[in-house]
């Protein structure tokens, strides 16, 4: 078994001043953590994999493709792979844990 704090992630992903944190790799997915602070701009790029976003805390609204809405604590959301995304209008500190499948390149 394998189990994570989301307190001890939050620390090592700022601790190595990045937005984002791979913590588990395995032969079909990879998860990480994944943050922003409010008013920053998302720099992602569109992924070879499909995604889950799953909402730790914060607010803001993210585009998948031409569909916007709102995500707060609790949002989950699927990118299918190669689809443009972005987090923007980001009012509070966002963090989000990212699902991979197939694992991130």
């Amino acid at each position: 078994m394998k189990a994570f704090r989301l307190d001890e992630l939050e620390a090592e992903r700022a601790a190595n001043d990045g937005a984002y944190l791979q913590f588990l790799r395995e032969r079909n997915m990879s998860v990480g953590l994944y943050a922003l602070d409010a008013g920053e701009l998302d720099p992602q790029n569109p992924h070879d994999q499909d995604e889950v976003y799953f909402v730790v805390s914060g607010r803001a609204s993210i585009t998948v493709g031409t569909e916007t809405t709102q995500v707060g604590r609790g949002s989950v959301v699927y990118v299918p792979a190669g689809v443009p995304h972005k987090f923007h209008h980001i009012t509070e500190d966002l963090r989000v844990m990212v699902v991979f499948s197939p694992p991130e390149s």
